[in-house]
């Protein structure tokens, strides 16, 4: 062998053995000494320039803090065997772009779980499925921009989620509706993110103390009228999420211009009506529900009547009489009726907070399907009256039919006079003066000869006109003339 062969073969044995006594600080056994600092559970590796997570960790383990490397990737196995003691699991400021949807598969006891500051961009399927216990997920300061539908699934512990400072677009609706929802989360942070539009008819209904925690401020809302009741909503019930970045609640004009607008300034800005609390409305026999809506979840509830009647939790100690008792926390009240009407109380305590809930029912005094059929008294009377007193009028106004149009009229007693016979006849009859006589009255005509004409008017033909009808029947009767305005009460007889 040449000695050239040798010398470089001796040189690479050396410099073998100068590497394996150098410790490795990229991806190697764990050491407490050199590369981490132990603290009895707690294994911190930050700022250590890894590239990988430090293997061989012992079981014990219980929080680790491996943030601040240059981690880019956490693979399936990252740690060869289970830690079953590990809660804590630190992983921001790593540039992490990939998360292996069996990463978590040994590490299934984790409560609290930060990848913030990282460069993921999509939330896969199912990824954090194993983690049943999770609690607290820190996403925040990311590229996020697709979040599957599934990607929080299982996680049915999970009581906070940041999701804020990424580029999230959609309003993850499934994580709060019903049915879907995750049934202990009470903080989602999604605030500084693109999203336009907020499905307000489902945010609406929602529990208060979801509402408390659910947070979206910074984000390119478009303005409207809707956004702007919801949010004056919440900020009337003093949510923590409308409350406590109040300045920070912008939204975009739809107009060209797209000026950003503060969210509660819209009724100046866009002639949005102000939002008032609405009275809780009930018709007669209605069972009525009132809910204690409160902004902290278990916690002991009250009610108070109006009269300042305390209803006792207790369903069986309840006043029956009045069908009123509570059930977890909510009152019900059965065939409501109106003197059931006013505010009532809801007072509700938990060892750090205390809330006290006031809702005014309403209740109209008729049924709610026989509204339309169910008349109060002043409008009966009110009709009843207006019906006599169009009664009334047809009865003195509507004048029978003259004799011409009447043929029965003409078979009565021709003695007998009607009303109007006896208006215009200038010559009583003798049983029309016997009758007045019986009844001890003196009755005086004016003879028309006596005067210069009718009514005071000389006829200008000088021959007195006979009226035709009377010429058939009795007597002779003058006609009037009808220039003669008052021709009719000229022979009216006068009573004296």
């Amino acid at each position: 062998m040449p000695p050239s062969i040798m010398w470089c073969i001796r040189w690479a044995v050396y410099l073998s053995f100068i590497l394996a006594l150098i410790p490795r600080s990229r991806g190697s056994t764990l050491n407490c000494h050199k590369m981490c600092i132990c603290a009895s559970n707690i294994v911190s590796c930050s700022k250590m320039n890894l590239t990988m997570v430090p293997s061989e960790l012992p079981k014990y383990t219980s929080v680790l803090d491996i943030s601040f490397n240059e981690i880019t990737g956490l693979r399936a196995q990252w740690t060869r065997h289970k830690l079953p003691n590990l809660h804590n699991l630190l992983l921001s400021h790593n540039g992490l772009s990939f998360i292996s949807s069996d990463a978590f598969i040994f590490v299934q006891e984790l409560r609290y779980l930060d990848l913030s500051s990282n460069k993921l961009r999509q939330l896969d399927e199912f990824i954090f499925e194993p983690l049943t216990h999770l609690e607290v997920l820190l996403l925040y300061n990311n590229q996020i921009s697709q979040i599957d539908r599934t990607a929080f699934s299982g996680l049915n512990s999970l009581q906070k989620l940041y999701l804020s400072q990424n580029q999230v677009s959609r309003f993850p609706l499934e994580l709060v509706k019903d049915k879907s929802r995750l049934d202990k989360l009470s903080l989602l942070d999604l605030s500084s993110n693109r999203i336009k539009v907020l499905p307000i008819q489902d945010l609406q209904p929602l529990p208060a103390w979801i509402k408390n925690g659910l947070y979206f401020h910074n984000n390119t809302l478009i303005c409207d009228c809707e956004l702007y009741s919801l949010m004056a909503h919440w900020y009337i019930r003093r949510l923590n999420s409308a409350v406590d970045f109040k300045d920070e609640h912008t939204c975009v004009h739809p107009s060209p211009d797209k000026r950003v607008l503060r969210l509660y300034d819209l009724n100046t800005h866009m002639n949005c009506s102000t939002f008032k609390e609405t009275d809780q409305e009930a018709y007669l026999e209605q069972t009525l529900t009132l809910s204690c809506d409160t902004k902290q979840r278990n916690m002991t509830k009250t009610w108070m009547l109006p009269g300042n009647i305390i209803v006792p939790s207790d369903r069986n100690q309840s006043d029956t009489s009045n069908a009123k008792f509570v059930s977890n926390g909510t009152l019900e009240i059965k065939s409501i009726l109106p003197e059931d009407s006013g505010v009532y109380t809801c007072f509700a305590v938990s060892e750090y907070f205390n809330e006290t809930l006031y809702v005014v029912v309403r209740v109209h005094n008729y049924t709610i399907n026989g509204n339309s059929e169910t008349l109060n008294t002043a409008y009966t009377t009110l009709v009843g009256c207006l019906a006599s007193v169009v009664l009334v009028l047809i009865y003195l106004y509507l004048t029978p039919c003259r004799c011409f149009c009447c043929p029965d009229q003409g078979k009565k007693n021709q003695h007998e006079d009607s009303i109007h016979s006896s208006m215009l006849s200038a010559t009583p009859t003798h049983e029309d003066m016997a009758t007045k006589a019986e009844l001890n009255r003196h009755v005086a005509f004016i003879d028309s000869k006596d005067l210069q004409g009718q009514n005071g008017k000389v006829n200008p033909n000088g021959d007195e006109e006979v009226d035709e009808e009377a010429m058939q029947g009795k007597g002779k009767r003058k006609k009037s003339v009808a220039d003669s305005i008052s021709s009719v009460f000229s022979d009216t007889p006068i009573v004296v």
